[in-house]
């Protein structure tokens, strides 16, 4: 492929609900589906249909609302599977079926207690069976990434020549390391004959902490897809974060790859559905977090208030976060100190900074974080004493 466009498949709402506690039901789906178009994800992931009458209702009404964005739903490599697929997304204006099937040895033999070659009919067979009903056809190589690259290429081809559109590496078990994973798709570039028919699309797992760092390595090396969810939710460590990998994307301008994303709207959709999936974002999340740009260290924030640039790549508001906080702790310095101060109102002059900062640090050996009430009594108790 040529263009350097690169796909956001979002799967908060298969994959990301895979997490325990997180069920959403069909009103909550519509809500972050509808929010997830606007932030300009190219595909949804609405759910698996046949798995419950409420998923199937869900991947229904998504189907009716959503006018730009791919609608996609989950199969197995089985005929009813994709039948009712195809029922829960007939209202959709681009209706995906996403089907496959295990193709490492650990699947073939430990899941299926099969062989190579009924696996690769079997591969064959749903995509077929996808393609009676809908034009926009993904396989997934469940376990690719511990997939045999020779025979992963043969299963590659023969679903392409089906009609996939889209096939999916799934690095399910987190286990690859992103050149592993990189030579993975370069090899599948090389060795596969009709490649430039479909679409290559990473889906990685963070068993590891790996999962950003294999779908970038995975598209430099040819994908044109990535599958993540907000937050990095999902099942186990969970998913490649969609935020991360859009804006690794976004400041890494010399790769030139481009998505639709608004970054602006990363951080209150962030917010949106850690509320309703009842799930708290670390606070030392990349983009997302609560800390993510925060300043405690004293080196850092002289540094960060004579230039943001020193300590910060992306700027708070191109992520729609709030602005930078600088967080007064026993580690902060002077600069920071009187940052702080002349915020609240204050006007000191460096030798009332100096004689501050020794109640300053007295205050924060005993705290965690210097609040904005401990400086205002600290400013009115100076002052006094200036005065008397």
């Amino acid at each position: 492929m040529s263009t350097n466009k690169v796909n956001i498949f979002d799967t908060t709402l298969r994959d990301g609900e895979q997490v325990p506690g997180c069920k959403l039901n069909t009103k909550e789906k519509i809500e972050l589906a509808l929010a997830l178009e606007e932030l300009g994800v190219d595909i949804i992931e609405a759910g698996f249909p046949i798995s419950s009458p409420g998923d199937f209702s869900s991947v229904n009404e998504i189907s009716k609302i959503i006018k730009n964005a791919t609608v996609c739903g989950l199969t197995r490599a089985v005929q009813k599977d994709i039948e009712v697929a195809a029922e829960a997304l007939r209202y959709a204006k681009r209706p995906r079926i996403h089907t496959g099937i295990g193709t490492s040895d650990y699947h073939i033999k430990g899941k299926f207690n099969s062989n190579r070659e009924d696996i690769l009919e079997r591969a064959i067979q749903c995509v077929k069976w996808a393609k009676n009903f809908v034009d926009d056809v993904e396989f997934y190589a469940e376990d690719a990434g511990r997939t045999e690259n020779e025979y992963l290429a043969r299963v590659v081809e023969a679903v392409i020549k089906a009609g996939a559109t889209v096939v999916n590496i799934p690095d399910t078990t987190g286990y690859c390391l992103p050149n592993q994973y990189g030579d993975k798709m370069a090899y599948l570039r090389t060795h596969v004959s009709n490649i430039d028919k479909a679409t290559l699309s990473c889906h990685c797992h963070n068993d590891l902490g790996l999962a950003t760092a294999n779908s970038i390595e995975g598209v430099i090396n040819g994908a044109r897809q990535i599958e993540c969810t907000i937050n990095g939710l999902g099942e186990r460590a969970g998913n490649t974060s969609l935020e991360e990998v859009v804006m690794v994307l976004k400041q890494h301008k010399h790769l030139g790859f481009t998505t639709h994303v608004n970054t602006k709207l990363l951080n209150p959709l962030s917010r949106q559905v850690s509320d309703i999936m009842r799930v708290p974002v670390q606070p030392n999340k990349a983009i997302v977090g609560a800390n993510a740009f925060s300043h405690s260290s004293g080196i850092h924030q002289d540094g960060f208030l004579k230039s943001a640039i020193t300590y910060e790549i992306i700027d708070p508001v191109d992520v729609g976060a709030d602005t930078s906080k600088i967080v007064l702790t026993a580690r902060s310095g002077r600069s920071a100190l009187a940052f702080r101060l002349k915020k609240l109102g204050y006007d000191f002059n460096r030798n009332d900074v100096d004689v501050l900062y020794q109640k300053f640090l007295q205050i924060a050996d005993n705290k965690k974080e210097i609040n904005d009430e401990d400086l205002h009594q600290m400013a009115k108790q100076h002052e006094s004493v200036e005065t008397v």
